[in-house]
């Protein structure tokens, strides 16, 4: 199954790492871009190497490609068999992504976050890059890129043009960018309901108490799953006849989602 969260924790706060991995995230991103400071950077870069585990293999943010840590920041990690996948910020051009690729070990993904407008012209070319697994959005930097206010309607057209375009590349669902709240899990799982809404399939953490909110909105309610059962049980016994369910006509697309819920 296809991750549905993504915690970032701070490349320069090793004492978190652990935690991080214990904190029931489908997936733990250590961050060496925007949680690190610039005098940070090389001890932060260090700091995750040494910290790396081929066992349980981890994501890594590194600099963006115009920064003067992108270079090394590649090299240290992206042959290494602790990574699990490179996370590349303001991802724009495929010299980026493949630049990252040249270095890459058999098993590594690299995800581009979509940070800006370039980026999202360029969706289709980074879509189908090399090594590239599924498409972040990120939904902070993007607005302030665009001089957008807010990330709700605001950003939904865009979010559209990244699901098309991961559908028409073959690579998995994207994951949709932070919420801002911590201590509102109502606030938290209606925001990823949103995403998935959209056709999203994983969204990014910032701090654990996220987590189990954006779970519950990739999971099937009970009254979906109650829904498909009965679908599928009239399918069952309909004998090919035509059917409706809670008065509804369903119909083969109708019978594809619910075997999808159902997991048949």
């Amino acid at each position: 199954m296809s991750a549905r969260s993504y915690l970032f924790v701070p490349g320069n706060r090793p004492e978190r790492f652990e935690k991080a991995r214990n904190a029931g995230a489908d997936a733990v991103i250590l961050d060496l871009e925007d949680a690190v400071q610039p005098q940070e950077k090389d001890l932060a870069r260090n700091t995750v190497v040494a910290q790396l585990d081929p066992a349980r293999p981890v994501f890594v943010r590194i600099n963006a490609a115009d920064t003067a840590w992108f270079s090394a920041d590649v090299a240290a990690l992206s042959g290494h068999a602790g990574v699990a996948g490179i996370v590349l910020p303001k991802a724009e051009t495929r010299e980026q992504t493949d630049a990252v690729a040249a270095h890459a070990h058999g098993s590594l993904a690299l995800l581009p976050i979509i940070e800006t407008a370039r980026g999202m012209a360029n969706l289709a070319t980074l879509c189908s890059a090399r090594e590239v697994a599924r498409i972040l959005f990120g939904t902070l930097d993007f607005q302030i890129d665009l001089n957008i206010e807010g990330d709700g309607a605001e950003l939904d057209a865009f979010r559209s043009q990244i699901v098309l375009a991961s559908r028409l590349a073959g690579i998995d669902t994207p994951v949709d960018g932070v919420s801002t709240t911590l201590d509102d899990a109502a606030e938290i799982e209606r925001d990823a309901r949103h995403s998935r809404r959209f056709g999203f399939g994983a969204k990014l953490c910032i701090h654990p108490k996220q987590i189990s909110a954006v779970h519950a909105a990739f999971a099937w309610t009970p009254e979906e799953i109650a829904w498909a059962t009965r679908v599928l049980q009239a399918v069952e016994q309909s004998a090919g006849a035509a059917i409706a369910v809670d008065g509804k006509m369903v119909d083969l697309p109708v019978i594809l989602k619910a075997r999808r819920i159902a997991g048949t």
